[in-house]
């Protein structure tokens, strides 16, 4: 008994250890960009290093929210990747319910799954150009709408996937009932099955904009001024070939990773539960 009590004292402290060592290399970086956007430029590459600064100044937080636009990039990044994340998880939750429930002839219900799933397997540079020229003969190029359309277009697949799986674990008895009481299949999947998959449009909702709010590749191409560029692009600006402003870009990071920090925490109760039930099915 005194064996067994030992053997699980030394489980539980390996996995307080191991706990502890991945919340060192996960908020690190987080408190390390923070902690040098109050720095002064020469303290940032001070040896030995300031854990903590020694004379705090909010300089950066001026240069790149006063003097230069990362205001207005951080409100571009707002509007693509909540719109981004709304439309993805509107339609993909259509979707998704459709190959979930309807009954298609054949393999098709597979092979179409599989289709969708397949355009994630696609790097998404080997787009640009199409993207590029389509865009540009259409006269949205540096514009957000272009922008969303093409961060949708990258989600959707996901937005999809994650949905179909959801669906597929929920009891599809709960509809058949609602359905024998009087209800439409529209009004079963709004009343009963939207509102039972609400941990899965939590946890597609926080990876959708995730990836909307740090994608670079397809914003850089795709943007060319301030009108419509977004945060990551507006922070890569400030490594120039004469100076790295690393005080700015500091500030500027730190700022981005806020929003998406205050999302995870208001959706945690929901995402929690997202993540493990039923992402990695189907």
């Amino acid at each position: 008994m005194a064996h067994r009590r030992k053997s699980i004292g030394i489980q539980r402290i390996a996995a307080y250890a191991t706990i502890a060592v991945a919340l060192v290399v996960t908020l690190f970086p987080v408190y390390w960009i923070a902690a040098n956007s109050f720095k002064y430029d020469i303290d940032i590459f001070s040896i030995p290093p300031q854990w903590i600064p020694a004379n705090p100044t909010s300089k950066h937080y001026h240069a790149a929210f006063v003097e230069r636009p990362f205001l207005i990039y951080a409100l571009n990044s707002l509007i693509i990747a909540v719109s981004t994340t709304l439309v993805s998880v509107v339609f993909g939750s259509l979707a998704g319910y459709a190959l979930a429930r309807f009954q298609y002839p054949g393999r098709w219900r597979y092979q179409i799954s599989f289709w969708i799933l397949s355009t994630r397997m696609m790097p998404p540079i080997v787009t640009i150009i199409p993207l590029y020229i389509a865009f540009n003969h259409l006269g949205m190029l540096n514009t957000k709408p272009a922008v969303i359309i093409a961060y949708t277009a990258f989600n959707l697949p996901f937005a999809t996937w994650m949905m179909k799986s959801y669906f597929q674990d929920l009891p599809v008895e709960l509809e058949e009932a609602a359905m024998v009481d009087g209800d439409t299949r529209w009004g079963a999947f709004l009343h009963v099955a939207l509102p039972l998959a609400r941990p899965g449009l939590a946890a597609t909702a926080i990876f959708c904009l995730i990836i909307s709010w740090n994608e670079f590749l397809l914003a850089l191409i795709l943007t060319l001024t301030e009108r419509s560029q977004t945060l990551p692009i507006g922070i890569a600006g400030r490594v120039t070939q004469y100076n790295t402003y690393w005080g700015e870009i500091s500030a500027a990071g730190f700022t981005a990773c806020i929003p998406i920090m205050i999302f995870a925490f208001v959706v945690q109760k929901h995402l929690v539960r997202g993540i493990s039930f039923g992402a990695v099915k189907g």
